[in-house]
């Protein structure tokens, strides 16, 4: 399902059900690549987050080494977040979230040129990443989860959020 951001979407699953439980495929070269998504895979990665309110991001990774990612909480559930940095278009610094639960069972597909965060809702929340480019240290950045000129909406008060997320600059003086 495509969101207000060109490119993003929400990925449900398309369960086959029968008495033992269902089965559905989760990711599918084939599929990405028809309706125009990344479908490469470089890593995956798994995040536990042991509190409830844990803030993570708003991460990204700077040019050559941008990355798409599809984004699924696995046990928990997560307040997932995603703001456009592609210059040039109208929706550069619009954000959009969405909550992707172990029980809902949805996925976001986070194209290049995305900055991505989240905040659990629950405690001992886990989150699956599959990623398109692997990771490059240098090439690492981040926008400030707090920042007024993206005035994102955290489900949350106080958040648990790194001494790195923190010290993230704001936007304002460079806009």
């Amino acid at each position: 399902m495509p969101t207000p951001l060109a490119g993003a979407f929400v990925v449900e699953l398309e369960p086959i059900e029968d008495e033992r439980g269902f089965f559905a495929r989760s990711f599918c070269q084939n599929e990405f690549r028809a309706r125009g998504l990344d479908p490469v895979v470089a890593q995956c990665n798994v995040s536990l987050n042991r509190s409830r309110g844990t803030l993570r991001g708003l991460h990204y990774q700077a040019p050559p080494h941008e990355e798409a990612k599809l984004v699924r909480c696995t046990r928990g559930a997560i307040w997932d977040v995603i703001v456009d940095l592609r210059e040039g278009l109208p929706t550069r610094w619009k954000s959009f979230s969405t909550e992707l639960t172990a029980d809902n069972r949805r996925a976001l597909y986070v194209p290049r040129g995305f900055a991505h965060g989240f905040q659990t809702l629950a405690d001992d929340s886990e989150v699956l990443y599959q990623i398109s480019e692997f990771y490059h240290p240098e090439s690492s950045r981040g926008l400030r989860w707090d920042d007024p000129a993206l005035g994102i909406r955290w489900p949350l008060p106080e958040p648990v959020v790194s001494a790195r997320d923190r010290a993230y600059p704001l936007l304002a003086p460079q806009r």
